[in-house]
């Protein structure tokens, strides 16, 4: 997930053409691959809005959603149309707060929906926490919050963006956290934001191999000021062929396709992403 702006008001003057597909060493079976609706945030305000939604992933072949971003909705509406349009709730994200204060509830819903991971969508430390002692504090939270959770089936993971790369005492904070992380938790790699932190994708997942059993999907480009942007899976410079040898090796069970900023039809995105992403 992005703090960045809305998706509907990005410049679709970085649209172009989709390149020709490369061919990558494996295609992933398509009951794994999921959208994360965050990438469809304009177009799920409502429960009318996420019933129509939903309905055309499904009908763009998709199998999965995490849930994220969207308006407010009860549990067992959302339930119910996860069941209608045949999709399956694979991950959601829910604010730390929530599931530190209202565990039991957040347990209730997920038992409600089938889906066995929550992640948080990361952790912004202002500069005075910005420190090894401000983030020990955090995975100590982290950690704590993780154990009220332990045995329910329901597993809190964290979500980084690329300021957990960023050098504080000759450490960065995903080290701090990572070494840290009680096996009541897990990680949510997203590769466009470790590879903006100055990161190596594929050695982060292979790192953690069997703590990271969803991965957000989403490719970096490079305009001529230098500059980086979200682009569509495929279309980019991140080797896909590598990251996605790393996560079979790794254990992931769900590849999510993520863009939080399109330069052109949100659904048109996530389409050319699936296409690259099962080869066809």
């Amino acid at each position: 997930m992005d703090l960045c702006k809305s998706s509907g008001q990005a410049a679709r003057g970085l649209a172009t053409k989709p390149l020709a597909r490369t061919i990558v060493w494996m295609s992933i079976p398509t009951h794994q691959l999921a959208v994360q609706l965050y990438t469809l945030r304009d177009f799920t305000k409502t429960p009318a809005d996420i019933f129509s939604t939903l309905k055309k992933v499904k009908e763009m072949g998709y199998d999965a959603v995490q849930v994220s971003g969207t308006g407010p909705i009860k549990a067992s509406e959302l339930a119910k149309i996860l069941g209608d349009t045949g999709l399956v709730c694979c991950a959601t994200h829910t604010g730390f707060d929530r599931l530190h204060q209202k565990s039991q509830e957040v347990i209730d819903e997920h038992r409600l929906w089938g889906c066995e991971y929550v992640a948080i969508g990361g952790h912004f430390p202002d500069a005075q926490n910005f420190t090894v002692a401000g983030w020990n504090k955090f995975v100590s939270d982290f950690n704590q919050m993780a154990s009220l959770f332990r045995g329910s089936g329901v597993h809190p993971g964290y979500h980084n963006h690329s300021h957990e790369f960023a050098k504080i005492d000759g450490t960065t904070p995903w080290k701090i956290f990572t070494d840290g992380l009680s096996a009541d938790a897990w990680l949510e790699i997203d590769t466009y934001w470790v590879q903006h932190g100055g990161a190596d994708p594929i050695q982060h997942i292979r790192a953690a191999k069997g703590k990271v059993p969803c991965v957000h999907l989403k490719d970096m480009g490079i305009k001529p000021d230098r500059t980086h942007y979200m682009m569509e899976v495929g279309q980019g410079n991140l080797n896909w062929t590598g990251i996605l040898q790393a996560c079979q090796e790794a254990g992931v069970k769900w590849y999510i396709v993520e863009q939080d900023t399109c330069y052109r039809d949100p659904f048109e995105s996530l389409k050319i992403s699936r296409d690259f992403l099962l080869n066809t």
